[in-house]
């Protein structure tokens, strides 16, 4: 199976669960699923979170995302329980497609590693 099929595959399988679970079936887009798994990250799953917390959130989960390719590593988490992350290596320019490609086969391999999805 090629690639960009397998990855289209995984994705859908991805946002189905995670939408069945979270969005009683109506569709999770990207930000949504980079959001939860930033809540994921957090481990502070009962709560509810203010705007700025919420970016910050996608933040954490993006950097958790992209540990893998070598862009971030875990610099320390903090008395509250806040991860952070220092950049290792910029980020290569992108255009919008080939950033939502990165990300999605990051979130693919993300849900892949905690066994989510086989």
């Amino acid at each position: 199976m090629a690639r960009d099929e397998q990855l289209k595959q995984r994705w859908e399988l991805v946002t189905e669960k995670l939408s069945n679970q979270f969005a009683d079936g109506d569709t999770l887009d990207l930000d949504a699923i980079i959001y939860l798994i930033g809540v994921q990250e957090l481990g502070q799953l009962d709560r509810t979170f203010k705007k700025e917390q919420k970016l910050d959130l996608m933040h954490i989960a993006i950097c958790k995302l992209l540990t893998p390719y070598g862009y971030y590593e875990l610099d320390f988490v903090d008395d509250e329980g806040w991860p952070h992350y220092k950049a290792k290596e910029s980020l290569p320019f992108l255009k919008a497609g080939e950033q939502s490609v990165l990300m999605k086969e990051a979130i693919v391999n993300y849900f892949i590693e905690t066994e989510y999805i086989d």
